[in-house]
């Protein structure tokens, strides 16, 4: 038995790994902002209560899950939201930033002890690899000028891929990292977006969308048979190059001393 713990694990993508892991007779341990969803995935997951928009709130959720297992075989990170308007967290960051690429920074290093304690274990990432629009906007991450909720997600994706190259330079030899785009999939939580674009979003998905079962099967591959890379990055099913500029180790050096100065 398996022990699994996963970001935004009462909808999407989440929600399938959690129950899929579960009926393969893993523990699974589902970190959620929504007790009532949370309680939806019933007995099989243990429902961790935290809000990953905030500090306290990873600090939380890295806190209870230490008490519950001294070991972690494998972290999938799945949490995002999607925001219209600028949005700040009671830390007075960007929401998006905060929830996207913070939470998952704050739950991968703190949860690394709890991996290394495991035989083969695994962080997978579950972002945009392999797209090249977005940029870290350097001289103002938290976007206080021109946010635009496409731009925040690009800008938090492009903060995924670098992410991904600061920890297998930090622990990718004892924690692979798995870096996973799977493409446009019927997943997620969209009732913070307009009603007009939830329905664009529901037709679209209609015609293009991947099952959400057809996504996930590759991060139940990557947890059953973790890379042994320090890094990995595939998107939607193709191998990629980690010379790519999006993942380059200057820049995630860079980021990875904005985010210290953060966490400070």
């Amino acid at each position: 038995m398996a022990v699994i713990v996963i970001s935004g694990g009462t909808d999407g993508m989440g929600r399938a790994l959690a129950l899929g892991r579960a009926a393969r007779g893993d523990r699974v341990l589902a970190i959620g902002s929504n007790a009532a969803k949370g309680a939806r995935l019933g007995g099989g997951v243990e429902f961790v209560h935290a809000d990953l928009s905030t500090l306290a709130g990873n600090r939380a959720a890295v806190e209870a899950i230490a008490a519950a297992t001294p070991v972690v075989d494998a972290l999938a990170l799945f949490a995002n939201r999607q925001f219209p308007r600028r949005v700040e967290t009671e830390d007075g960051l960007e929401a998006t930033f905060a929830l996207y690429y913070l939470s998952r920074h704050l739950l991968g290093k703190g949860l690394t002890p709890l991996l290394r304690a495991a035989a083969r274990p695994v962080i997978v990432n579950v972002a945009g690899v392999g797209v090249t629009r977005g940029a870290i906007a350097w001289d103002d991450p938290q976007l206080t000028r021109g946010y635009g909720l496409v731009r925040a997600q690009l800008q938090a994706g492009r903060a995924n891929d670098l992410l991904g190259v600061a920890h297998a330079a930090e622990h990718g030899e004892t924690v692979p990292y798995v870096l996973y785009h799977p493409g446009f999939t019927r997943s997620g939580d969209a009732s913070a977006l307009p009603a007009p674009v939830r329905v664009a979003l529901r037709l679209a998905a209609r015609l293009a969308a991947r099952p959400v079962e057809e996504s996930v099967a590759a991060v139940h591959e990557f947890v059953d048979d973790p890379p042994k890379a320090p890094l990995t990055a595939v998107d939607r099913g193709r191998r990629l190059p980690l010379t790519l500029p999006t993942l380059d180790a200057g820049d995630a050096a860079r980021l990875a001393a904005i985010t210290a100065g953060i966490r400070a």
